[in-house]
Order: C-alpha cells, then structure tokens, then sequence
C-alpha cells in the first residue's frame, strides 16, 4: 500500500498522477480553498479510531484545513445534524462514512444546491450527489471470504456468518457476494445468515443461539472484526470450543477490517485469516479528495498510481482500493496499516 504525504506542491503531483485533471494551481493548499467538515461515523471500534488517527495527522500535516471532527455514532439523524452544523460553520466540502446509506439522500441533495462536495468514505450512498466514494471492493470482501472458507474445509461444513447492516451498501455486497460465491462453488456448505446491524453484542448472541443448536459448526465469516472480534473470541472460549489453528475441531475462522488485534489473533492461532481495509488509506485520499475538490479538480475512471481504480458509478465516482487477504504467512509484512500504528 503506497503512502504519500500530499501537502502543498506535493499534493498537486500526486493528483495529477492519479487521473487526468485540470491544471493544478501550485500556491494553493489545504487551509486555502475553505474549511472541511468531517464527521466520524463511530468511534467504539478499532477500526474507526485508527481511521479517526489517521484523519487527524492528516489534518494535522495541512492537507486541508477541517473544523472539528464530530461523531454521529451510527445514528443517521445525528449525521443530518452535524452536517447542518458543518454548513451553517462555512464548510465548503464534506468527508463523511454514511452507515445507512439510502436515507443520507436527502442531506447529499440539499449539499449539491449550496455547491458543497462530499466524499464518501467506507460506504457508497445510494443516491445523492457525490464527488468521489473512498472504498474498498466491497463484493470483493464476501467473495474472498467464501473462497477462503471453501477451501480451507474442504467444500463441506457449516458455517455462520456474521452480517453487518444489510441496510448499509456494505453490509449487503458482503454478504450478496458472499451467498452467490458459496451457492455457486460450495453448494456442501450450510450457511447460516445472522443480521447484526454491526453490533458486538448482537453478534455474540445470535452467535450462542446458532451453536446451540448446531454443534457441527466448523467455520465463521465475521464481516467486521473491529466490532465482532473480542465477543466471537470470548464467546468461543467460554464454549470451550476456540481450538488453535492446526488443531482437531478448530473453527476456521476469517475476518474484515485489518485491526492489529485481527493480526494478534492469527498470530495466536485463534483466527485463520482477515482482508485488510486501508484505514490509511480511507484517510489519506478521503483528505486528498476533499481538497480536490476545493480547488476544483475533476477526475476520470482508471487506474490509479496508489494500486487502486476509479469506477463510474450512478451518482459520482467511487476509488476502489486494495484490501489484501491477511494470513500466518503474510500476517507481519510491514505494509500492513495495522503493522504501522504506532504504539500507545
């Protein structure tokens, strides 16, 4: 994963080489095309702080000039709030992370009237204008998992998957992908669907009913570590049932976020595997798009030069980054976000 620090004329190099745009003005910098509003979607996982980290050495380092960070904490009326906030404080862009991305539409409309660009970030907003979407293949995510389950038992077993919010566009390409990958190669494998509206403790209850009833479980998808790790985990322990990898009767088990407890518990044996989501990265071009779009920039679907593609999609432009599949093997390569955070 590249890591760039785009402040000043570095930013303009950057953005240049990421797709075609027009000129890019060399005296301009973030504090110089208005004022960025940001709002964090949650911060009670570790996945959101260490994007919130991310964000805010961003800021710190000048690549835009932000107000200060709000949290709508996974309440979409809270969301409409900040964003009103944000506005009526002289925002001339927006970063957000909309969880419920089909009732978000309305607030995007109203932003497109006043001329202030959004960038999405994690989620794609069903409809409502947006200046660029900073996200990781989604579909990719559910796939990758299926393919890894499948093979690591063999085309046979059952299997829980641990839902997120299937009204988040996340939420259901993971597990769309997912279902589709496992109906199409695995047809031996009994998947069992738990909705959790990303919730921890939702998760682990809907967890212990299914283990209940089917002692036969031998693999789980969580589709967001950074909420449903430590409560799958204790979970499993006090079933007596988390079995190091390797071992007779051990779960298979592969994750969604990249968290450096993820990597610990692989490290460990606890989990099997995890895809990477670039916390880094969401920041870093969630940043460099907001202040694109302050100075006016456009960009065209391609390739990129930070190993991602930009995609037409319906209502703007979406920059698909890479989530790589974490295992024992790779677990410790140094180009792993969670690898560089520093330690507290």
């Amino acid at each position: 994963m590249t890591r760039l620090r785009t402040t000043g004329t570095a930013a303009c190099a950057v953005l240049l080489a990421v797709a075609a745009l027009t000129g890019c003005n060399r005296e301009s910098n973030g504090a110089g095309g208005g004022k960025v509003g940001i709002d964090m979607p949650r911060t009670d996982t570790d996945f959101w702080n260490s994007y919130q980290q991310y964000l805010e050495k961003g800021v710190d380092k000048g690549t835009v000039s932000a107000l200060p960070l709000s949290n709508s904490q996974n309440d979409i009326s809270k969301l409409v709030a900040n964003v009103q906030a944000f506005t009526d404080q002289g925002a001339k862009a927006i970063i957000m992370a909309p969880q419920d991305t089909g009732a978000i539409s309305s607030t995007l409309e109203q932003l497109e009237e006043k001329k202030i660009p959004v960038v999405s970030v994690d989620t794609r907003p069903d409809s409502g204008k947006i200046y660029m979407v900073v996200r990781a293949d989604n579909r990719a995510y559910g796939t990758k998992a299926c393919e890894y389950l499948g093979e690591k038992l063999g085309g046979k077993g059952r299997v829980a998957e641990l839902q997120g919010d299937l009204s988040s566009i996340n939420g259901r390409d993971r597990s769309q992908a997912f279902a589709s990958c496992m109906k199409k190669k695995y047809p031996g494998i009994k998947v069992h669907e738990l909705p959790t509206d990303w919730k921890g403790d939702v998760a682990s209850a809907k967890l212990q009913s299914l283990l209940a009833q089917h002692k036969d479980i031998n693999g789980i998808y969580m589709q967001a570590g950074g909420a449903f790790l430590q409560p799958t985990l204790a979970l499993l322990e006090q079933k007596r049932l988390l079995k190091p990898a390797g071992s007779d009767k051990h779960i298979t088990i592969i994750s969604n976020d990249g968290i450096p407890e993820e990597l610990d518990a692989i490290r460990s044996g606890k989990i099997d595997a995890t895809l990477s989501q670039p916390a880094d990265l969401y920041a870093q071009w969630a940043l460099n798009y907001a202040k694109a779009a302050l100075d006016g920039k456009t960009f065209k679907p391609g390739p990129t030069d930070h190993g991602s593609t930009i995609v037409k999609i319906e209502n703007g432009l979406e920059d698909q980054l890479p989530a790589p599949l974490v295992t024992k093997e790779n677990v410790d390569d140094k180009k792993l976000w969670a690898n560089q955070l520093e330690k507290k």
